[in-house]
């Protein structure tokens, strides 16, 4: 087993491909897996659902660590594929915990803060809160993070909030699609939006170096059991989805008079959606890992300035 060998699921993802550029950054030889996206050989097609493709890519491998990045993450997909979306989160989770246990392979498990319930006042929530998923991506996320702590004593659970940052395609993001609402190229006279659940935005280079960090902090202790099997990441930038156009707009000199903010939480809403589900960032703190962050409106400014009017 090579002592700085990693593998990232997911790797052609928003989160994955800045996993890839932070281990390379630090030394790591890095390999990246993908399904849909793969292209081989800089980042390998493995189908997680297969076992046999699975235990090769470990075997051929022989990682330290394996970065769980691959999952089905948009809630509102959830629900027209409930099995499909089992399979990714919970099954294929299960199995490589078991396969990183048959070989002593670090797994780092990426997981959400919509295993929270997020009910007014209930804010911020340390990672040994209760949990209480509002919807369905987050109780198979949930359910993955208790399959692969039950599977592998070295298995960890990183939790983090929405995320933004260098995308392929906006649409890539929750968030950095917002900007294709703020530009409005489809022309609408009005877009609604929500103005009631809390976000904290994190940039995806953040939560990669802060895994980076997990990593090398885990693989270079002699007692791992006393180390916590759960930790949590975000941003200290709260806003709501509404507050992040307005945001947008600003930087990028555009009017967002066809957006209306509603402050309004749709109970019957076919998602359920948590008002505010801020995760505290304390276990990180104690084990001595950065949780800096770069500001939301710095890295747009930054990465807009060639639109800005």
């Amino acid at each position: 087993m090579s002592e700085k060998t990693v593998v990232i699921t997911g790797a052609t993802g928003q989160l994955g491909r800045q996993c890839v550029r932070a281990f390379e950054g630090a030394g790591w030889k890095t390999v990246g897996t993908g399904f849909s996206r793969a292209n081989p050989p800089a980042i390998l097609k493995v189908d997680l659902g297969n076992a046999e493709e699975v235990v090769g890519l470990l075997e051929d491998v022989k990682p330290k660590v394996v970065v769980h990045c691959a999952a089905e993450r948009f809630p509102d997909k959830c629900d027209t594929d409930p099995e499909g979306v089992k399979r990714l989160n919970v099954q294929a989770s299960n199995s490589l915990a078991q396969e990183c246990a048959n070989r002593d392979i670090l797994l780092i498990y990426i997981s959400t803060d919509y295993v929270f319930d997020g009910k007014p006042g209930a804010a911020p929530y340390e990672a040994d809160a209760a949990t209480n998923p509002p919807n369905f991506y987050g109780e198979t996320k949930l359910a993955g993070e208790q399959a692969v702590l039950n599977a592998w004593k070295k298995s960890v659970v990183v939790r983090v909030p929405v995320l933004y940052g260098d995308v392929e395609e906006n649409k890539e993001s929750a968030v950095n699609v917002l900007l294709d609402t703020v530009w409005n190229k489809a022309g609408k006279e009005r877009v609604e939006m929500d103005h009631w659940s809390i976000r904290y935005p994190t940039n995806t280079s953040d939560v990669a170096r802060v895994l980076k960090d997990v990593a090398e902090k885990y693989t270079s202790t002699d007692d791992i059991d006393s180390l916590p099997k759960i930790l949590q990441f975000s941003s200290e930038d709260r806003m709501t989805k509404y507050e992040i156009c307005q945001k947008l707009s600003e930087i990028a000199g555009l009017s967002i008079n066809h957006i209306t903010g509603n402050d309004k939480n749709d109970p019957n809403a076919v998602v359920v959606r948590p008002y505010d589900c801020h995760l505290s960032t304390k276990a990180l703190k104690d084990l001595g890992i950065s949780v800096d962050t770069v500001p939301f409106d710095v890295w747009w400014q930054r990465h807009l300035r060639a639109f800005k009017h």
